[in-house]
C-alpha cells in the first residue's frame, strides 16, 4: 500500500482548476421533486445498431467507438448521418443525475442538500483528459514536476518517519498517523515541515547511501508540496 501527497486546491484563489471543481453541474440523489430536471441516457441495442449499420466495424470506428461498449450511446456518435439512422432505434432511460444547471437558486440548494458530497459532478469533470492534463502542466499548483498537485510519497513501510522522528521532525514524523486521518496540513504546519526538510537533508547523509537513495526522493516530494501549501495559501495531507 502506497502513500500519497495532495494538495487542498480549491483553498488556492490562483488555482486555475478552482472555479471549474466548485462548479457542480449535476448531482444524483433518490430524493423526490427533481423529476423535471432528471438526465436521460439515450442508446440503442447493439443487436438494432447491427441491423442499421451491416458494416458495424466501420460505423465503430468512424465514430471512434470502443468496440468493446455494450450499448451505441448516442452521446458518443459523431456523425450526424448515422445519428439520423439510428434515432427510431434509440431508447431513453434515466441515470439518476439531475441537472443543477437548469435549475433556480432555492431548487439547486434542496439538491445539493439531498445529494452526498460524492455523488456530485463538477465543470471539471466535464472536460477531457487533454484539456485536463494541459491545465495542471501550467499550474503555478502543480508540485509533481507538472504532473499536478497530486503524486507519491512512497510505500507505507517507509523509514522516512521513523528517521524523522529520530532527528526531532515531528510533522514528517507523523506521516503515516496523519495519512490514516487525513488529517489537513496548514500552510504554517507546511512552514515548519519545510524546517523539517532542511534538518533530514544531511540527517540522510548521515544515515547513509541507501538511506539518501531510498527517502531523499520522497523528501524533495514532501518539500515540493509544502512549498506550494505555504506560497498558495492552501493546505496539504497525506492520504
Amino acid at each position: 500500500m502506497g502513500i500519497n501527497i495532495a494538495l487542498c486546491e480549491t483553498e488556492a484563489e490562483k488555482a486555475p482548476c478552482r472555479s471549474l471543481k466548485l462548479e457542480v453541474r449535476r448531482a444524483r440523489t433518490d430524493a423526490a421533486g427533481f423529476d423535471d430536471y432528471m438526465i436521460y441516457e439515450e442508446k440503442v441495442s447493439l443487436d438494432d445498431a447491427r441491423n442499421v449499420f451491416p458494416d458495424f466495424e466501420g460505423f465503430l470506428k468512424r465514430n471512434r467507438i470502443n468496440a468493446e461498449t455494450d450499448a451505441v450511446y448516442m452521446d458518443k456518435v459523431k456523425k450526424d448521418e448515422d445519428r439520423e439512422a439510428l434515432a427510431k432505434y434509440v431508447k431513453k432511460t434515466a441515470t439518476g443525475w439531475i441537472d443543477l444547471t437548469r435549475m433556480d437558486a432555492a431548487t439547486r440548494e434542496k439538491a445539493l442538500k439531498a445529494a452526498g458530497p460524492d455523488d456530485r459532478t463538477t465543470a471539471w469533470d466535464d472536460l477531457d483528459f487533454d484539456s485536463m492534463n494541459k491545465m495542471c502542466s501550467e499550474c503555478p499548483l502543480s508540485w509533481d514536476k507538472g504532473r499536478g498537485c497530486m503524486g507519491t510519497f512512497g510505500p507505507a513501510t517507509s523509514k522516512l518517519p521513523e528517521i524523522a522522528r529520530k532527528y526531532g521532525c515531528p510533522i514528517i514524523g507523523a506521516t503515516f498517523e496523519n495519512a490514516a486521518a487525513m488529517k489537513k496540513l496548514t500552510p504554517e504546519d507546511a512552514k515548519a515541515v519545510l524546517k523539517e526538510v532542511e534538518v533530514l537533508k544531511p540527517a540522510l547523509e548521515k544515515e547513509g547511501k541507501m538511506a539518501v537513495h531510498r527517502y531523499m526522493g520522497p523528501l524533495e516530494r514532501i518539500e515540493a508540496a509544502a512549498k506550494v501549501s505555504s506560497e498558495y495559501n492552501c493546505r496539504f495531507y497525506f492520504f
